[in-house]
């Protein structure tokens, strides 16, 4: 009979309380983590718009530079290797007005609602 009472008390592992609470632990810090999560790539898609409108920007001032500050700068033009525009996959960029003087462009990705324009001064702001 000695040796059924050291077996029980060798026995070692967690109680079903102790899982529930773990448990109810994980869940509610998911549940706090989900939302945080979400904001965390909305940022993220936004910041890329922003970085393709500035990248644009910056490859069409190249292209003025090299030709005169009235031609259109256009996307096609942008993309060409001697400017370095290289549009993302998931980000659609527009050229509105493509003179320097009254350059304007758009961008919005894909899984994000917001648009943001970029003008002539190089500020960006969402749409």
């Amino acid at each position: 009979m000695s040796r059924i009472n050291k077996t029980v008390k060798n026995n070692k592992g967690f109680t079903l309380i102790e899982l529930l609470i773990t448990m109810g632990i994980i869940g509610a810090l998911t549940a706090i983590a989900l939302p945080q999560f979400s904001q965390y790539k909305q940022r993220s898609y936004d910041s890329d718009s922003k970085a393709e409108l500035h990248n644009l920007f910056s490859a069409c001032k190249v292209y003025w530079g090299d030709t005169l500050a009235a031609n259109n700068c256009t996307l096609t033009l942008a993309t060409q290797s001697s400017y370095g525009f290289i549009q993302s996959s998931g980000v659609q960029v527009n050229v509105n007005t493509g003179t320097e003087s009254g350059f304007t462009a758009t961008a919005s990705h894909t899984a994000s609602a917001n648009t943001y324009s970029i003008d002539s001064a190089g500020n960006i702001a969402l749409q």
